[in-house]
């Protein structure tokens, strides 16, 4: 076990004001791994007045400036790849191989092409006698869950670096310790001294502090749907802009004429991954009522051959976070066969031969109505609810009678039909007659509904961190 107890505040490493304290256990074997420090409001009142003074020349920095940072930011880290991998095993136990494949590729993509985005990004364009100018926002608190740690830090960071704010970060505290290397990576490419900080802590104290501070101009929360409407709650007396993305309960529309094998395969191998803690996981799979006997035959099969074990073991599913979790997953489960659903593989308890560690069971449920717990609440675990449509219309009936709309899928025997099914779903993102390992990074990512408000991810993402500025009569002689 090691302590990591400092938080990064001004470019400095400095000691908490407090003497509160976490371990973070290794879900893979309940063992602690690490311990770190819980931050108060002083903690956040210093990390803020770092941030708003740095805001002052910070924001003044060129594109060029800020686009040679950004590559540096990206060099930097390359080089810390085997301690981020390291560190994501043991605070949420990623599979080695999901952090080979996603955890570590994605973020590394997203710095990429938020350069990219940067060096052709309109901040200023003159329509008539009006210059119309994007300022960075300013001070901005980021929040950021357990689930896809570097994947949702990067995602927040680098746009708001790219448009020239400065931020203080609360990572999870589920999933500190590879939060603490993005901070020794900023500080190694050189990120001026209080544009970037980080404070460790809890939502309760750290949390509350960010969303209402008065000196935070916008704060970017990615988490539950309940934690998404405190920090509106905290952030509404002082009118600061709040972006939240938060939960999903996403359908998975297989039409009757699609592949069913493929997209049976690939929708119950993606709820699968990482444990099944994924906002945006097809976690509702729709199915034909005259094809839906074989396509719950194809997905028992698809879930009794995936693996579930520790991180090292090659398994495709590993534990989830915490015992939390797992007992929510558990009650769910029963909650599930209480309401009369089909249980047709997995189900309550661990895995054979996995006695410690919180791995749940690879499980999927048929003859699931709409009105069912299970079909309602997002489960984030390892857990496919399969219903039956008799039209098209019944399906996008279903998939849209949802308090969320994070992500959406479609398969049909061809693109046409695909895309007008798509249009029809109120989710802000769609998978088109995908084996739902597309990737845009550069694509819109947030939700309709009760999935939050705002987008994350390109041109979009970057207007996040910006305000509008119109300067009348620009063009005056």
């Amino acid at each position: 076990m090691q302590d990591y107890l400092k938080f990064y505040i001004d470019g400095q490493w400095v000691e908490p004001t407090g003497t509160r304290t976490r371990n973070v256990v290794n879900p893979a074997t309940e063992e602690v791994a690490g311990r770190i420090s819980l931050g108060e409001k002083e903690d956040v009142d210093r990390a803020v007045a770092a941030a708003r003074k740095a805001f002052e020349s910070y924001s003044r920095t060129t594109r060029d400036e800020r686009v040679a940072l950004l590559e540096q930011i990206g060099a930097c880290f390359q080089a810390r790849i085997p301690d981020l991998a390291a560190a994501m095993t043991e605070e949420m136990g990623c599979p080695v191989w999901l952090t080979e494949k996603a955890q570590i590729p994605l973020p590394l993509a997203q710095i990429s092409s938020d350069v990219d985005v940067l060096k052709r990004f309109k901040f200023d364009e003159i329509r008539g006698n009006t210059m119309i100018r994007m300022e960075p926002i300013g001070v901005c608190g980021l929040i950021t869950p357990w689930n896809w740690p570097v994947v949702v830090i990067i995602t927040k960071v680098i746009p708001a670096l790219a448009t020239g704010c400065t931020m203080v970060l609360k990572p999870s505290e589920y999933s500190p310790l590879s939060a603490l290397i993005i901070a020794e990576i900023m500080d190694a490419a050189k990120v001026p001294p209080g544009v970037f900080n980080l404070v460790n802590g809890d939502g309760p104290t750290v949390g509350v502090a960010l969303s209402s501070h008065p000196d935070i101009d916008m704060v970017s929360f990615t988490g539950s749907v309940r934690a998404g409407i405190d920090v509106a709650r905290n952030a509404a007396a002082t009118v600061k802009r709040v972006h939240q993305e938060l939960g999903g309960k996403s359908p998975n529309i297989i039409m009757e004429d699609a592949n069913m094998l493929k997209a049976v395969t690939s929708g119950v191998r993606f709820i699968m991954l990482n444990s099944g803690q994924t906002c945006a996981a097809p976690s509702r799979m729709l199915a034909p009522r005259k094809r839906l006997a074989e396509v719950v035959e194809i997905a028992r099969s698809v879930a009794e051959n995936t693996t579930v074990g520790p991180p090292e073991s090659g398994a495709y599913v590993g534990p989830v976070v915490n015992e939390e979790q797992w007992k929510k997953i558990q009650r769910l489960i029963d909650r599930g066969i209480e309401e009369g659903a089909t249980l047709v593989s997995g189900g309550p308890g661990r895995p054979a031969g996995l006695e410690k560690g919180y791995y749940v069971k690879p499980t999927i449920f048929t003859d699931v109505t709409n009105d069912m717990t299970i079909a309602r609440e997002e489960i984030f675990g390892p857990v496919l609810v399969i219903m039956g449509y008799d039209d098209v219309e019944d399906a996008i009936r279903i998939a849209n009678d949802t308090p969320y709309g994070l992500s959406a899928y479609v398969h049909a025997g061809s693109i046409e039909k695909a895309r007008e099914v798509g249009a029809r779903i109120r989710a802000g993102q769609v998978y088109l007659n995908g084996d739902l390992d597309i990737r845009d990074p550069e694509a819109p990512f947030g939700g309709f509904k009760q999935s939050g408000n705002g987008r994350e991810r390109g041109e979009h993402g970057f207007e996040a961190f910006l305000e509008v500025k119109a300067l009348l009569g620009y063009n005056q002689a």
